[in-house]
């Protein structure tokens, strides 16, 4: 049996995909992306995503925390954190209808814009999962011109951002 290396990628049944880090002659030290940090032992069925081939068997806990940041971006939807700029800290939106018999809605704006962030992030995972599908070419780049578009409708909320690299994108005019 060949013992991976620190590094290594995995997925186990139970607690789902992982990154090996740490290992002796019994058994591995797994950092779960859902399930945090996991002995299990060198025998256990595994599947391997990418083999890393070491002598190490320490790792720091920044190339830890290095490797978990990578994989977490790749695989998931947990997000950067994106702040909303100073200027509309505190403010409230504040919806009226046109029928005054009707009641007007408050939301605070920091609520708003998460939820904005939310869908832009969203779109970011929608947009990886088309490009790494196994559609034809050409319904691929279909997919990704309408992602391209609903970026273009949403940047009008760009002016909530505090920095401008955060901001949606739409398609570039020519």
């Amino acid at each position: 049996m060949k013992i991976l290396g620190i590094g290594s990628r995995i997925s186990h049944k139970e607690h789902g995909k992982g990154v090996v880090t740490n290992v002796d002659n019994q058994q591995y030290w797994v950092t779960f992306i859902e399930n945090g940090l996991e002995t299990i032992s060198l025998d256990e069925d595994i599947d391997i995503i990418e083999a890393a081939e070491n002598e190490v068997d320490t790792v720091s806990f920044f190339d830890v925390e290095s490797s978990l940041v990578r994989i977490l971006k790749k695989y998931s939807d947990v997000t950067e954190i994106v702040h909303i700029g100073d200027k509309w800290k505190g403010v409230k939106l504040i919806l009226e209808p046109a029928d005054t018999n009707l009641k007007s809605k408050e939301v605070k704006i920091e609520d708003f814009f998460h939820k904005i962030t939310m869908v832009r992030d969203r779109l970011r995972v929608m947009e990886q999962k088309v490009n790494s599908s196994t559609l034809e070419e050409h319904e691929k780049i279909d997919l990704q011109q309408y992602i391209t578009r609903i970026y273009g409708s949403l940047t009008t909320f760009n002016v909530l951002f505090k920095l401008k690299e955060q901001q949606f994108v739409g398609q570039k005019s020519k």
